[in-house]
């Protein structure tokens, strides 16, 4: 088996029309459409773009109270919060490495791990 042995398919406009008008009736969805006819959902959405059928891409509604909207805000502010102090933590850490260090080699020691030993 060849590489090229790949079957490509070409949709007439009147194919890619009847399948966005079933859509649009509702008398089926669009992944039984694509099991139906067997089309790549990603196919559908490119007609779908194609020939500026917004209303019949999938959209996605996000409904929220406005106690939601706060809680949101505030769990965000503190992850900035926390995301500031582990840097702060980290820059700490190599600080006192980096004292380590200097101190081993001004000590004579040939490592900081010596240095830690004793």
């Amino acid at each position: 088996m060849y590489k090229n042995d790949k079957v490509i398919r070409r949709y007439s406009e009147p194919f890619k029309l009847k399948i966005l008008a079933e859509l649009t009736t509702g008398k089926h969805t669009k992944s039984e459409l694509c099991k139906l006819y067997s089309i790549a959902p990603t196919t559908v959405n490119v007609w779908i773009k194609k020939y500026n059928r917004k209303d019949l891409m999938n959209t996605r509604v996000k409904v929220e109270t406005k106690d939601e909207i706060s809680r949101i805000k505030a769990l965000q502010k503190e992850i900035e919060q926390l995301k500031k102090l582990l840097l702060k933590k980290d820059l700490d850490a190599m600080v006192l490495d980096s004292y380590l260090e200097v101190a081993a080699e001004d000590l004579g020691y040939k490592s900081v791990a010596e240095l830690k030993k004793s």
